[in-house]
């Protein structure tokens, strides 16, 4: 899936291609309930940068990436992913943010 975006955001390049394995978009329903269509618009409509998650237990390589963004229809949403060396993008999860990681989010996204 090729998702056009008129900005970049941190990644070096505005057209993504969005990897969902089955085990992951399996609990995006099932845990989650967020559709791969959803995370997509979330993509399209994301207003701020992708932040880095340092964590120390999250840490991965390449490193895993976060944003928050509404659907088309409103639906807020957490997207985490890494960027691959060829540039694309594998979705590792999306869900309703907390309050926390909204004002995270805000305060450093900007």
């Amino acid at each position: 899936m090729y998702i056009h975006n008129n900005k970049t955001y941190g990644v070096g390049y505005s057209i993504m291609e969005l990897e969902v394995s089955p085990k992951v978009r399996h609990k995006l329903a099932v845990k989650h309930g967020v559709e791969v269509h959803e995370i997509e618009q979330c993509f399209c409509n994301v207003e701020g940068i992708f932040l880095k998650d340092t964590r120390e237990d999250h840490k991965t390589d390449p490193p895993s990436m976060w944003f928050i963004a509404e659907t088309d229809y409103g639906k807020k949403l957490k997207v985490i992913f890494i960027v691959k060396e060829d540039k694309s993008i594998t979705i590792k999860s999306a869900f309703t943010p907390n309050d926390n990681e909204i004002r995270i989010y805000n305060k450093y996204s900007k």
